[in-house]
Parts: structure tokens; sequence; C-alpha cells
């Protein structure tokens, strides 16, 4: 399956639009990440377990795209959006959505 943020795939024509599909995520932070994310804010440095969570999200919210997309007989996703927000309380929860449209290509 074809992925691609643009509206077109180059040499492969767009034969039919079969409509938009969706991914959503949504991952709650962990106490022991946060406790580690806080000393690294302090003495400096990236968040390893964070980055992590997040790339995790973000490949399954494209596998979930990719799944409708096939359902429907797609060969691609055309036009695909990644969003990421926080939600909860303090922003505890991460949600991640992708979202584009399924075509069959020519």
């Amino acid at each position: 399956m074809l992925v691609s943020t643009t509206t077109l795939i180059e040499g492969r024509p767009v034969k039919d639009y079969l409509g938009v599909v969706t991914g959503e995520v949504i991952v709650g932070a962990n106490i022991f990440k946060d406790l580690f994310a806080g000393i690294r804010d302090i003495v400096g440095g990236r968040s390893g377990s964070y980055e992590s969570t997040l790339r995790d999200a973000r490949v399954t919210a494209l596998d979930e795209l990719k799944a409708e997309a096939k359902a429907l007989g797609a060969d691609a996703v055309i036009g695909v959006d990644l969003d990421y927000e926080t939600l909860g309380q303090g922003g505890t929860m991460l949600m991640v959505t992708a979202s584009g449209t399924a075509v069959k290509l020519g």
C-alpha cells in the first residue's frame, strides 16, 4: 500500500477516489516515563521513552489508515496528514491521527 503526503503518486494517475480513511491512536503517559522525562528536563537530553511511544503511536495510526484503505480496495492513500494532540487533565494522554484519501491508481 502506497502512502503519500502528496496529492498524487508520480507516474500513477488516480483512476478512482474511494473516500477519506483515518487511523486514530490515544496513548496514556506512564508515571515512570514522566519521572525520567522530568529528570531529563533538568539535566538536558532527549526522552527516548517518549519518542518511542510517539513513534509507536504514529506507526499504529498509519497501519489503521492502510487497513481501512485496503478494505475499500485501494492501491494507495494520498494527501495523508498526521496530527498530534494532548488530551486529558494536564495533557496526560496523546492522540495521534492519520487521515488521507484512499484511491485506485491507473
